[in-house]
C-alpha cells in the first residue's frame, strides 16, 4: 500500500512535506483537501479531528507534525538524501533550524495571513506590521547565521531546509527581504532553485488567489 498525504499544494506545511518526499524520490499519493475532493476531507477529519495538515498516512500508520513526518520517512522510507545527520549533535542543530523557521519565519507570516482572514481582533495593517518587526527580527539573525554555509545547516540539505523553503517563500511575500540581507536573498534564491521545491512551488500556482494579503507577481 503506497504513502499517502493528505494536504493542499497551496500550505506551507504541505509543501515543507512534499519537498522532502520530491528529495527521496519516493512514491505516494496525494490527496488535495478542497471543495473538488470532498470525500478526502471526510476521511482526513475522520482520521484528524484538530484540522491540520499535513497528515501522513502509512498502512494503518498515520503521522502528523511536519517535522515527525519527515523524521518518520528518514526511519522507514529512508532514500538516498538524508534529512536528518547521523550525528546526534549535528542532528540536534538541524532541529533548532527547523523549529526556527516554523517559530520564528512561518509563525509571523500565520499572524500577518490570519489578521487578513479576519481571525484576530486587529486590522489587517497591524497584523502585518506585527508579522514585519517579528520577520526583521529574524532575518537579521538568519544573515549574521547563513555566513560560509550554502544551506540551513552548513554543505549538505537537511529537514532545516525543508522548513526553510516555504517559510521564507510566503515571509519575503509579507515582508520582503532587504538588499542589506544578501546572503538571505541567496539563499531564498538558492531553495528556490533547488528542484524539489521549485516542483511545489509550481504545483501551488494555481492556488495564489487564495493568499489573502494578495501574492506578488514574483516567486
Amino acid at each position: 500500500m503506497p504513502l499517502v498525504l493528505y494536504g493542499h499544494p497551496f500550505s506551507s506545511y504541505t509543501q515543507k512535506a512534499l519537498v522532502a518526499l520530491y528529495e527521496n524520490f519516493t512514491a505516494f499519493e496525494f490527496r488535495c483537501i478542497g471543495p473538488d475532493t470532498p470525500e478526502h476531507t471526510v476521511d482526513w477529519l475522520r482520521r484528524w479531528p484538530i484540522a491540520r495538515f499535513p497528515l501522513l498516512l502509512d498502512g494503518e500508520r498515520q503521522i502528523v507534525e511536519t517535522s515527525l513526518i519527515i523524521e518518520y520517512l528518514q526511519l522507514v522510507h529512508p532514500g538516498p538524501v538524508r534529512l536528518l545527520p547521523a550525528d546526534p549533535m549535528a542532528a540536534l542543530d538541524v532541529r533548532f533550524l527547523d523549529r526556527y523557521f516554523d517559530l520564528y519565519v512561518m509563525s509571523a507570516v500565520q499572524l500577518a495571513v490570519d489578521t487578513a482572514l479576519q481571525r484576530y481582533p486587529m486590522t489587517v495593517e497591524e497584523g502585518r506590521a506585527i508579522a514585519s518587526e517579528r520577520l526583521e527580527r529574524a532575518y537579521a539573525w538568519l544573515e549574521g547565521h547563513l555566513a560560509c554555509k550554502t544551506w540551513a545547516a552548513g554543505d549538505t540539505f537537511t529537514l532545516a531546509d525543508c522548513a526553510a523553503a516555504p517559510s521564507l517563500f510566503y515571509a519575503d511575500w509579507v515582508h520582503p527581504i532587504a538588499e542589506a540581507q544578501p546572503l538571505l536573498r541567496a539563499y531564498r534564491a538558492r531553495l528556490l532553485a533547488r528542484p524539489s521545491f521549485a516542483r511545489a512551488v509550481d504545483e501551488a500556482r494555481p492556488y495564489r488567489s487564495l493568499f489573502p494579503l494578495g501574492a506578488p507577481d514574483r516567486d
